[in-house]
């Protein structure tokens, strides 16, 4: 797919506007393709080219036009094979006296420890660069050494880093917990799915509790946390009042962990508007330390639960506490929580009342046709504001597509619908088409993954997207 958004390839670039960009993602490019763009990536101020093929054969053209660019603020040439090689070909072209670039994504290119050892040259010379990706890349502990020692030099400015995948391990932890101490400027670090473990993330907090960089965004997911780490986190949240995302998925952290950490989220201090929880092996009970923290912060907007055994219990306190005046929670992942039918009528409920709530995604639960009737029930009184609803995978059938189609006539907040792997056939989709054909629908997206029907609704399906060109059916 190509987004590409310019005059012709031979404009002058004197005239042209200084917000031009070259987005081009999953094409691969032949040499006449490749002669027509060279000119631009001399000229654009942003310049991606992802999955297109690129390998170290193009790097020294690539190199050649950014020393030519001294308008160029981002460069992404994310998933591309450049190798070691390659991506030296392109930090060169970036070491121009005049160049400005302020985000460089290089995710996925095949970089590993052994090419690392160009980087500390490059952030002690790009002085503008303040966002740098590294995700996906096998830099090891030995390049991310090398790494750190570029981000500690006085010239380096950088702000975000991202290194989700990079084969780090707990020896990673003291360099980046030095560069966390050093650096006032530091907003953002992405380590996710790196295995640090419960002694390296105990390092890495240390650094952060030591720091005056007024870090915004912390992502830990995948890394081998432990209920002991929530007692260092809950410090770092109650300190790092300009903390505002958190995410800590798919770490055992239990309900023990939560009620370590939840001291922290209720401190006075603590700003945080996102908190990812997914796959926490959190049930009712922590659910009850959260619920806490939902009904005393109105800064909270998103919260994911997904994947934690909470049942129709932890449901029912979640809408309990959806209910209080100082819970003005956005969006609620709940997707795969062993809830059932028994748990809507609390949803339901909170539907009808709540005025916050913009986003919930309720997929792979077995919420069953009684579960949606009673959800589009609350959903379907005057005032309702929810905009996004997920129901993917929750044992609906045709019989529960009389509801949904009642309700995408009564209400008018809601823009979006997934109904994906669901035993939906052409009875119940011609409900919702009945619904959707209607001037007074004002759904904007209906997903149906893995649902399947005939020709002549097929046909129907794509006159109506022909008649109502804001709605977009997906499938």
């Amino acid at each position: 797919m190509a987004c590409l958004q310019w005059p012709g390839p031979w404009a002058d670039p004197e005239n042209l506007p200084p917000t031009m960009n070259l987005d081009i993602q999953c094409e691969q490019l032949s040499d006449a393709r490749w002669t027509e763009l060279l000119p631009l990536i001399q000229q654009y101020a942003v310049v991606r080219l992802d999955d297109c093929g690129l390998t170290e054969v193009r790097c020294r053209d690539i190199s050649s036009a950014l020393q030519a660019n001294p308008s160029l603020t981002e460069l992404s040439l994310r998933t591309n094979e450049l190798g070691d090689a390659g991506v030296h070909l392109v930090l060169q072209g970036l070491q121009s006296p005049t160049c400005k670039i302020q985000k460089l994504s290089l995710q996925n290119c095949c970089l590993t420890e052994a090419g690392c050892g160009v980087l500390p040259s490059v952030l002690r010379s790009v002085h503008s660069l303040r966002e740098l990706h590294l995700s996906d890349n096998p830099l090891g502990d030995v390049g991310l050494q090398l790494l750190c020692e570029g981000l500690l030099h006085p010239q380096c400015h950088l702000e975000k880093l991202q290194l989700e995948y990079c084969n780090l391990t707990a020896a990673s932890c003291g360099p980046l917990a030095a560069v966390l101490r050093a650096k006032q400027d530091f907003k953002e670090l992405t380590v996710s799915n790196n295995d640090m473990g419960e002694a390296g993330v105990r390092v890495l907090c240390q650094g952060l509790a030591e720091s005056a960089c007024q870090l915004e965004t912390l992502k830990l997911e995948n890394c081998g946390l432990t209920p002991a780490n929530c007692k260092d986190l809950c410090g770092i949240v109650a300190s790092k009042a300009s903390l505002r995302e958190l995410d800590l998925g798919s770490n055992k952290l239990g309900d023990v962990g939560i009620a370590e950490l939840c001291p922290g989220l209720l401190s006075p201090s603590s700003q945080l508007k996102t908190l990812w929880l997914w796959e926490c092996d959190i049930t009712a009970g922590g659910c009850r330390d959260l619920c806490r923290v939902l009904r005393a912060k109105e800064n909270l907007k998103e919260l994911s639960l997904a994947g934690n055994a909470l049942g129709d219990e932890g449901a029912q306190l979640l809408c309990e506490s959806l209910l209080e005046p100082r819970c003005q929670l956005e969006s609620l992942w709940v997707k795969s929580c062993s809830l059932t039918a028994a748990c809507c009528h609390h949803f339901s409920t909170m539907l009808t009342q709540n005025r916050h709530l913009l986003e919930l995604q309720m997929s792979s639960n077995k919420l069953g046709d009684s579960g949606v009737q009673e959800l589009c029930q609350g959903l379907g009184q005057p005032g309702s504001t929810l905009r996004v609803l997920w129901l993917g995978d929750c044992d609906v059938s045709n019989s529960g597509c009389s509801s949904l189609a009642s309700l995408l006539l009564a209400n008018r907040s809601l823009r979006e619908l997934d109904l994906s792997n669901n035993a939906l056939g052409d009875p119940g989709l011609l409900e919702l088409l009945q619904s959707l054909e209607q001037p007074g629908c004002a759904l904007e997206q209906l997903v149906l993954y893995d649902i399947y029907w005939t020709q002549e609704l097929e046909d129907r399906l794509q006159a109506l997207e022909e008649s109502k060109p804001g709605l977009r059916l997906i499938s």
